[in-house]
């Protein structure tokens, strides 16, 4: 099997630490926890993350969260265009201008979005893959809102805390298994894509990153029944040593409708969030539809 192509920047070099802290200082920006913002300062992790995204030339990439712009580099040369989503108004302005610089036959190809990622509902061109460092603290929302929203995404490579990645792509039975990994199961397959150290970062974060690969679905699964499911899951494990017959009161009432319900989906009453696939869950959530 062929390794993905990287296409390196032509005319300028990725930028690294010392460009890093010249342009943050230069806009007098210091990353803040308000924004969760780690920025990357390794130019060798950012073609590591672009290799594993499996990009081609037709991919409308978007990135949440470009920070200075280090990973939107290494994007815009392999792929048809990035559309970047930035909530700090300082670095989305300043974005198309260090494009500009370090790579201007590819600046046509950059859109910036100065927003929200939590709560856009329309970019002006439709992704077809998202690639991000993203804030730790709404890392798994954030992916989530994504791929509702735009179900022209067929395939998600992000970075985030080692521990969420861990939880995203558990499988059922795992201490770690819970909402996250049940919800991105909804969307699409999901594993792990590697590890990356702190020291990569400005300014070190206390704890390791992973990275996490969804690939969409080929069919989509029944999209009526997503709301349902997903407040069956909270509810699952909003109570991790609780039953189902107790723990999905909150969602159907009283136990004896929780039995009839799971009786109809062929599920014990007995077992725990834990102990079901998505399969199950779907399998509860036909069944609420049919007894209720």
């Amino acid at each position: 099997m062929l390794e993905p192509k990287f296409n390196e920047i032509s005319q300028s070099s990725l930028l690294g630490a010392t460009e890093i802290r010249e342009l943050a200082s230069l806009l007098n920006v210091t990353p803040t926890k308000k924004f969760g913002q780690n920025f990357v300062i390794d130019p060798n992790t950012v073609r590591r993350i672009v290799t594993a995204a499996n990009l081609d030339s037709e991919d409308v990439v978007v990135e949440i969260g470009p920070g200075l712009g280090s990973l939107t580099l290494a994007l815009l040369p392999n792929a048809a265009a990035v559309v970047a989503v930035e909530i700090d108004k300082v670095l989305a302005d300043q974005l198309p201008a260090t494009i500009a610089k370090h790579a201007p036959n590819l600046a046509k190809n950059l859109t910036v979005v100065c927003a929200d990622a939590m709560t856009i509902t329309d970019l002006p061109i439709a992704p077809t893959k998202l690639v991000a460092n993203l804030p730790y603290n709404v890392s798994v929302p954030v992916v989530l809102h994504f791929l509702e929203t735009f179900p022209s995404l067929n395939e998600v490579l992000v970075m985030v805390q080692a521990e969420v990645a861990q939880r995203m792509a558990a499988a059922p039975g795992s201490k770690i298994y819970g909402v996250p990994s049940v919800k991105m199961a909804w969307y699409g397959q999901v594993t792990k894509a590697g590890t990356v150290g702190r020291n990569v970062f400005w300014p070190a974060p206390n704890v390791d990153s992973g990275l996490v690969r969804i690939v969409r679905h080929e069919i989509n699964l029944d999209a009526t029944l997503r709301p349902k499911l997903f407040a069956i899951v909270d509810s699952a494990f909003g109570q991790r040593r609780k039953t189902l017959r107790t723990a999905l009161g909150q969602v159907f009432g009283k136990p004896d409708e929780v039995e009839r319900i799971l009786n109809e989906a062929n599920i014990s009453p007995g077992l725990r969030g834990e102990q079901l696939s998505l399969a199950d869950f779907i399998a509860i959530a036909k069944a609420a539809d049919k007894v209720m």
